[in-house]
């Protein structure tokens, strides 16, 4: 009983130590954020979307929320890798050596998950979504005064959601190799499935169908491809049982 209570004591005090590490890290990044926010923010206002718009505070803070926006994104961005290390470095000596090497690869994976789904919500459907918003205002002549805080507010809610559910395929593999789903729990929830991400796109976008479609169809694609993900790490678990089972049996 005192070794268990031990072993749970000697759990708390490394996840302890994995907290820190990330905090530190992200307080270190948040103050190399402040002096990459500026330039970020200047050269947002300059691209093709923004140009054509007059950014306008409504508020005296809204320069200096943006300008803190910012600079805990950069950090959020930069100490991404380092939270997800650290999070395979707690759960690391629970698994197999075999298990240890996958699950290290999935980090690599899940960065450039991340970084595809901010490129295509910024690069193609944040662009789409503002250009339809414009023309909108212009055939019901309506003058567009923008405030810079709600423009931001608006791309951060676009891009931000997006990076995150990207991480869908690298999740559920890692799920499926720890044994907590296999791909017929998937196929069995695929309806459930659906309706929760028709709901968070429509959190994503504006009430509007066509933006919709280009946020819900591309994370309906994602979780089919985390079906065939999830397949083919379950027949990995199954021969690595069988493997595991005939090593035994030798014994």
């Amino acid at each position: 009983m005192l070794d268990r209570e031990m072993s749970v004591y000697d759990h708390i005090g490394e996840l302890r130590k994995r907290i820190i590490i990330i905090a530190v890290f992200f307080f270190a990044s948040a103050i190399g954020g402040f002096f990459l926010a500026e330039p970020i923010i200047v050269y947002l206002q300059q691209t093709n979307e923004a140009k054509e718009l007059t950014m306008n505070a409504f508020r005296l803070t809204d320069p200096i929320k943006i300008f803190m926006q910012f600079s805990f994104l950069i950090a959020f961005i930069i100490t991404f890798p380092v939270t997800l290390y650290q999070l395979w470095a707690f759960i690391s000596p629970g698994l197999f050596e075999k298990e240890r090497r996958v699950t290290l690869s999935y980090i690599p994976i899940s960065i450039f998950l991340f970084l595809s789904g901010l490129a295509f919500s910024y690069f193609i459907l944040f662009p789409f979504v503002v250009n339809f918003m414009s023309r909108l205002a212009e055939r019901l002549d309506i003058n567009q005064v923008i405030g810079i805080n709600e423009y931001f507010q608006f791309l951060f809610q676009l891009t931000l959601p997006f990076g995150l559910l990207f991480q869908m395929p690298v999740i559920v593999m890692f799920l499926t190799r720890l044994g907590i789903i296999t791909p017929d729990f998937l196929v069995r929830v695929r309806k459930f499935a659906y309706f929760i991400l028709l709901i968070v796109g429509a959190f994503i976008t504006p009430p509007e169908l066509l933006s919709h479609l280009m946020v819900t169809v591309p994370l309906l694609f994602l979780y089919e491809v985390s079906i065939i993900i999830s397949r083919f790490g379950y027949k990995k678990v199954k021969q690595a049982e069988k493997e595991q089972d005939q090593e035994l049996n030798r014994k």
